[in-house]
Order: C-alpha cells, then structure tokens, then sequence
C-alpha cells in the first residue's frame, strides 16, 4: 500500500521527518546526561551493546547499531584512547578483531545503565503501557524493513 502522494508530498509532514526528529531529540536529551561521564550517545550504544553481547567485531556493531564501518572505526579509536575498551585479533582468524570493555569499559557501562533508563523513561513519560509497546511494536516493523 502507498501512504505518500508525490503531487501532496511534505517532507515536514513524513514519517522519515518525525523519525528524524525524534531521533535528534532523544541524542539530544541523552547527550546532556551523559555530558558529566564524558561520554556522548552514540559512544554509549557501543559501550552498552559490547557490555550486552560481552565481545562484539567492529563489523556486528555496525551492523546492529547502523553506523557506517568508518565512523565506527573513529568511534572505537575514541573508546580505546579513554581506556574503556581493547581490541584483540581472534586466534581462529586473524583478519576478525573482537572488542572487549576494559575494567574501567565495565565500570562505564554500569554508570550508563543508570542513566539511560531515566532519559528514556522521561521522554515517554506521557505514554501508557499499551501505547508504548505499540509504539516498539511498530519501530521494531518499521526497522526490520
């Protein structure tokens, strides 16, 4: 089914707009918490998506994460520079590198988890139960794409 008419199109009207936006807002309200650690939002879904699995390749986190392998490269650099993560070649296969948090990495990402909840929680604060499954029911649909 077509939900866009080209001759009524509004970009200021589209989902991917209201997507965009809501992505912006959430980076925005996440990056004023997380200001104090040092840390900025996309920083924190590395940390808290390798904490999660316990090893990630840079390849599976830009895959689930949709960053661009260069971006998350730079990204990596920046973590391991603070000392929260470290790279080690597998010993299966040379050419894959898996990332690990550091101890300080662990300690970062209990901070985070903290944190990350309230901001969250905030921004849907005026939702009910149902509406807010329905909403993650409809991002995971919409995503899956």
């Amino acid at each position: 089914m077509k939900h866009y008419v080209k001759s009524r199109f509004l970009i200021t009207d589209s989902i991917g707009f209201y997507i965009a936006r809501a992505r912006n807002s959430l980076q925005m309200d996440m990056d004023a918490a997380l200001k104090t650690l040092g840390v900025n939002a996309p920083q924190m879904g590395v940390l808290l998506s390798i904490a999660n699995r316990g090893t990630a390749t840079p390849f599976e986190l830009s895959k689930d994460l949709v960053i661009d392998t260069g971006l998350m490269t730079r990204m990596l650099d920046k973590l391991e520079t603070h000392g929260w993560l470290k790279r080690e070649r597998s010993l299966e296969d040379r050419r894959v590198v898996n990332l690990y948090l550091t101890e300080a990495g662990e300690r970062m990402s209990a901070e985070l988890a903290k944190i990350v909840p309230d901001v969250l929680n905030t921004r849907l604060q005026t939702f009910t139960k149902e509406e807010f499954e329905e909403f993650r029911r409809l991002l995971k649909k919409f995503t899956a794409a």
